[in-house]
């Protein structure tokens, strides 16, 4: 088995790592048959990066919640009819 030369992506397309250029899947394109004749031959492409976990989203307090929603705690407590 040779050194990979392609890589998935996480759409259809095929990353051929010796120039950064992408392969559609269409069997009319000389590029994608190369590619299916380089996994016929027993190798295997590079799997698809993982994205990022993204980060998770800040812990608000009651009052941020109330600022970020326009309101004080006074507001909502005169909306509540609360002393």
């Amino acid at each position: 088995m040779s050194t990979s030369m392609y890589q998935l992506t996480t759409s259809t397309t095929i990353l051929r790592l010796t120039d950064n250029a992408f392969i559609p899947p269409d069997p009319g394109n000389r590029d994608y048959r190369e590619y299916l004749e380089w996994v016929e031959a027993g190798n295997t492409p590079e799997p698809a990066p993982v994205p990022p976990t993204p980060p998770a989203p800040p812990i608000l307090t009651t009052e941020q919640k109330l600022n970020a929603a326009g309101l004080t705690v006074a507001e909502l407590k005169e909306l509540f009819g609360l002393p």
